[in-house]
């Protein structure tokens, strides 16, 4: 039976979630309420029986580190599985220098090392469900050398900035992988997530090595793309593409609506994250909560609608939340009024009578700020 290992690549990317990016890397934000961004990969893989996951870091990691431990949250084989927190020491001379493929250069020992015969990568920025032991299995059915996960969207123009589509042919023959200029609506936009054998993966970053130090994964394969049969794969389902500050904010407002949660979370296939003990949520008289999320251990006072609220929160009486997402362990005074903010961890609004911004450019309030 074929087998594979899983990568996931949690640290700095070519994005940028503006705020929340400067205290923790994109894979350890945190996403509706309760969970981290890294939890949605390291869950799909997790589900399809891949035990042996290496999670890819670089700077500012720490939150990553202690987020994922060692795997045991993650329901993962606790005698023949193993998740490895895999660091790059980034190049301080050129950012050109800090690609995936120098990630993968430096760890090449420990990549070599992996039985399985076929490697999965997975981003940690994008938010699905895939069923990768499904997603293995019509790889080598195929006959492909690498076969790329993709997904249909009809609003490239304006959402999907920079991300990558596929460009192919009537057989989903992958002729190169370009970059979204927002030229058309409908595009295939490129999910990331790569499988092929471990010996062509090995071979790809030690040729990258040889053209250029600069090279990324996809750039070597498109350059090599005339000599490999590379397939794409269809993704259906909910997809959400974390790029910037706007599109974070965006897929926590969407998965307010049941519909569309639905479309992410089913009971056949659970997302895993690090538990705590805190107490359940306590709602106190007066309090009015209207389509929200409201994770354990928060106190609630006031009103909250329409709005995503972490752990540990607590919304004093009088105060009205609206449209927003409160990261864990914040305090919002009495009497304040809120409508499309950020709020990070640790914050306290208590000195101002209301923040309200716009909802095409929502606020931010720092990590630890005192407001």
């Amino acid at each position: 039976m074929a087998t594979a290992f899983g990568i996931i690549t949690a640290g700095r990317t070519r994005f940028h979630v503006e705020g929340l990016e400067d205290y923790r890397p994109i894979g350890s934000i945190s996403f509706l309420g309760r969970y981290r961004l890294i939890d949605f990969p390291i869950s799909n893989m997790s589900n399809s029986n891949i035990d042996r996951i290496q999670v890819y870091a670089r700077s500012n990691s720490r939150s990553l580190v202690e987020h994922v431990g060692n795997g045991s949250y993650y329901n993962i084989n606790s005698k023949r599985g193993k998740l490895q927190v895999l660091f790059g020491e980034e190049n301080s001379v050129n950012d050109v220098y800090n690609t995936d493929i120098a990630a993968y250069y430096q760890n090449i020992e420990i990549i070599e090392r992996m039985h399985q015969n076929y490697v999965i990568i997975a981003p940690g920025y994008m938010v699905y469900v895939q069923d990768f032991d499904a997603l293995l299995k019509q790889h080598i059915e195929s006959g492909a050398d690498i076969s790329l996960l993709y997904h249909k969207v009809n609003d490239a123009k304006t959402n999907y900035r920079n991300c990558n589509f596929l460009d192919m042919n009537r057989q989903k023959g992958v002729k190169s992988i370009e970059v979204n200029d927002a030229e058309k609506d409908d595009r295939n936009i490129f999910m990331d997530t790569f499988v092929m054998s471990k010996d062509l993966f090995v071979k790809l970053i030690r040729k990258a090595r040889s053209v250029s130090s600069v090279f990324s994964l996809v750039r070597i394969i498109n350059l090599e793309s005339e000599d490999l049969d590379i397939r794409a794969i269809q993704h259906k389902g909910y997809f959400a593409a974390i790029t910037d500050f706007k599109s974070y904010f965006d897929a926590n407002m969407n998965l307010l609506n049941i519909d569309v949660a639905k479309q992410l979370f089913e009971p056949s296939w659970p997302i895993y994250t690090h538990t705590t003990d805190s107490s359940p949520v306590q709602y106190f008289e007066g309090a009015s909560i209207k389509n929200s999320v409201v994770a354990n251990g928060s106190l609630i006072k006031g009103c909250v609608e329409n709005s995503v609220i972490g752990r540990g929160v607590i919304i004093c009486k009088g105060a009205v939340v609206k449209n927003c997402i409160i990261l864990g362990h914040c305090k919002i005074g009495d009497g304040i009024r809120l409508e499309n903010q950020v709020i990070d961890k640790w914050a306290k609004i208590q000195n101002v009578d209301q923040l309200i911004a716009d909802p095409d450019r929502p606020g931010y309030i720092r990590r630890d700020d005192v407001i």
